[in-house]
């Protein structure tokens, strides 16, 4: 992400959703029942997933969550998109993780009293084509790997939607990581986003970033 003069950060893109990362099998079936947060958000399961505001107390738990997506990245070779380096052992990042919980958008999902998910909210990146109607962006979205199968991302992006029409917005946008399977694209698709633009942000010294825009509408 480019934000906040975090220049650099291989997690770019406001996504930080290994939720994207999902089976072809399953995949195929969010694409099919589009919109599959509905759908996951509705499962029986849900019921033990709760949503919290964050706040500065939380950035220890953001970056928890990115630690253990990072680290479960790495372990399937998928260093493109965040690269290899613990989140919490970098002092841009922690930087990042702090105004994220600080900057009043932040979400948490529990499951009791364990955050096992995180969204952030807010406006859209510099790096990222403006809007053209107003519009709620999702800035950050990771979930605990040692918990999957409970819908937590769904979660998480239904609430968004909900935060956005609460506020009269009708758009809502995220971008993500574009490369390699672009798992992550189909992953929103699913959720009932639409790719619109493509983007690629130059590093010095790294491989191009190559990220893309989703977009949905909310009724």
């Amino acid at each position: 992400m480019l934000d906040g003069g975090v220049a650099g950060w291989l997690a770019l893109g406001g996504l930080f959703a290994v939720v994207g990362l999902v089976s072809p099998a399953l995949t195929r079936w969010a694409l099919a029942t589009r919109p599959w947060c509905s759908t996951m958000a509705g499962m029986p399961n849900q019921q033990t997933i709760a949503i919290r505001p964050g706040g500065p107390e939380d950035t220890g738990a953001v970056l928890r969550l990115l630690d253990g997506a990072t680290a479960w990245l790495v372990a399937r070779g998928r260093t493109g998109q965040w690269g290899t380096a613990r989140p919490s052992t970098d002092p841009r990042r922690i930087a990042q993780a702090d105004d994220w919980a600080s900057g009043g958008g932040l979400y948490l999902a529990m499951f009791g009293d364990r955050p096992v998910g995180a969204l952030v909210v807010g406006a859209a990146s510099d790096y990222v084509p403006p809007a053209t109607e107003p519009e709620l962006y999702v800035r950050l979205l990771v979930t605990d790997r040692e918990h999957t199968g409970l819908g937590i991302g769904a979660r998480l992006l239904e609430h968004a939607a909900d935060l956005a029409r609460s506020r009269g917005l009708g758009l809502l946008r995220v971008d993500c990581y574009g490369g390699v399977d672009r798992a992550l694209v189909r992953f929103y698709e699913g959720c009932g986003f639409t790719a619109t633009d493509s983007f690629t942000v130059t590093r010095p010294g790294l491989d191009p970033w190559p990220g893309q825009v989703l977009v949905r509408r909310l009724d």
